[in-house]
């Protein structure tokens, strides 16, 4: 019997309910049973990815979808490194510590009446996602051991991909279910397209959205729900080159930035030059980074004066096809290929601005080997993530330690960065009395005052834990 969408949304309130009595033993033993199920069913998930991959290809053949998107498709890999680096993230959540009952503040009210701030579950969340089948195993694991429930709606182009990973993790949760009370409604996903909007107004019973994909999708999520939203729309990094960034560390980490995996929300889009760094020659820190890039395959977009210096110093790269001059939109523009933008900004002062103004708030890089740049650089971007001589590609998740992520946020508020197990948390207040009365309290003759002592955190941090 196929459900609607209220019926979705209320089955996935009952089941967050019923997590909050699950354990940490109970969601381990899930969460190998996930894993286990996921590796011995690989051929027919590999089966339907490779479906999903031949369909795209022809709508990228068409025009109707993009280049990056089709890459974000693969769940296999070379030598099955992807879906391996899945599985590991699912082993990898296992290990993690249980995020949930934490004390994370205690405080004796008066005598026998204690308060404690605990960490709890966010409750519901809906997940909005393009491509990248595996996102819906990654999220899964992370709201199983968080205690959330979670309804996931994927993108037409995975259809048959995330119709069996759903499948085979649902399988494990009923072979659980025998011997553990883990609700088979925790994790839901839904298919259809239309059915978004539906879902964007189930605010009684889902707690958070996170969108993941592109800019139009992530815009109209944001301005067609009444549910909190957490996520970020572009990710427009960049790197600058200081006047003192060393040549030998300059190169590999701007070539890193922007092809490791140029599909990506952290892959480098914009290349700022400190305006010193003109002054140099064929062997200096620029043109040794502009050859790697040239070599590397990277178009650059480039403004005047970096125009001027490669015809100086790169006469042999081909104008037109290597690089061409910029134009004032590509440092708003998230290329998700080997495409980069290029501008000389004046010091660290130029590139902060430049960031402020052009960046998406998502993760940024300064190549220096002054510390004091490297502060001031550091304090004053508005970023989510800030590096200094380490690649944009670092901001991940599974890199931070995370096991995996749920996504990366921009907000200023509950979480920033790639979002892992805290990020799907909360916290509840919990007091403990002996019938006190708040009337009995106050300033005035015959008024019981507050103690407010705190309570050491280390004699109550896991007093909540399961």
């Amino acid at each position: 019997m196929t459900l609607s969408i209220p019926e979705m949304a209320a089955n996935a309130r009952l089941a967050a309910n019923q997590l909050q009595m699950v354990t940490s033993e109970q969601k381990s033993q899930v969460l190998q049973k996930i894993r286990d199920v996921l590796e011995a069913n690989k051929e027919e998930i590999f089966a339907a990815n490779a479906r999903d991959l031949e369909l795209a290809k022809a709508e990228v053949e068409k025009g109707k979808l993009s280049a990056s998107l089709y890459k974000r498709l693969d769940i296999k890999g070379d030598n099955e490194e992807k879906f391996q680096t899945l599985l590991q993230g699912v082993s990898d959540v296992d290990r993690l510590e249980d995020p949930i009952g934490k004390v994370t503040r205690a405080t004796e009210l008066d005598n026998g009446l204690d308060l404690y701030r605990v960490t709890a579950p966010v409750g519901v969340i809906l997940v909005i996602f393009e491509a990248r089948p595996e996102v819906v195993v990654n999220i899964s694991c992370l709201s199983i051991k968080s205690g959330n429930a979670a309804i996931l709606k994927g993108g037409k182009e995975a259809f048959h991909t995330l119709s069996v990973l759903t499948k085979v993790m649902q399988s494990a949760l009923d072979q659980v279910s025998h011997t553990i009370p883990f609700p088979r409604n925790a994790i839901q996903l839904v298919s259809s397209r239309e059915h978004i909007s539906e879902l964007l107004d189930q605010d009684r019973y889902i707690d958070l959205v996170i969108p993941r994909g592109s800019n139009s999708l992530v815009r109209h999520i944001q301005n067609n729900t009444r549910i909190p939203v957490m996520g970020h729309a572009d990710g427009i990094c960049s790197v600058f080159l200081d006047a003192d960034a060393d040549p030998a560390k300059a190169p590999g980490i701007v070539v890193d930035a922007k092809t490791n995996y140029p599909a990506a929300c952290n892959a480098a889009e914009t290349l700022l030059i400190d305006r010193a760094l003109l002054n140099g020659g064929s062997q200096d820190t620029l043109s040794l980074t502009l050859k790697a890039l040239f070599d590397a395959g990277v178009v650059l977009h480039v403004d005047p004066p970096t125009l001027d210096f490669i015809h100086q110093h790169h006469a042999s790269a081909q104008e037109g096809t290597q690089y061409l001059p910029s134009k004032p939109e590509d440092y708003d523009t998230e290329f998700l290929d080997h495409t980069m933008a290029v501008a000389v900004v004046d010091g660290v002062d130029g590139a902060i601005t430049h960031i402020n103004t052009h960046g998406s708030k998502h993760t940024d890089c300064i190549v220096t080997e002054t510390p004091a740049h490297a502060e001031r650089f550091m304090s004053m971007v508005d970023a989510a993530g800030v590096f200094c001589n380490a690649s944009t590609r670092f901001a991940d998740g599974f890199r931070y330690g995370f096991g995996t992520e749920i996504g990366v946020s921009t907000n200023k508020t509950h979480a920033r960065g790639p979002v892992g197990l805290e990020g799907l948390t909360i916290y509840k207040y919990r007091l403990y009395g002996h019938g006190q009365k708040a009337g009995s309290y106050g300033v005035g003759e015959g008024k019981q005052q507050f103690s407010h002592r705190d309570i050491p955190l280390e004699a109550v941090k896991d007093k909540f834990a399961k």
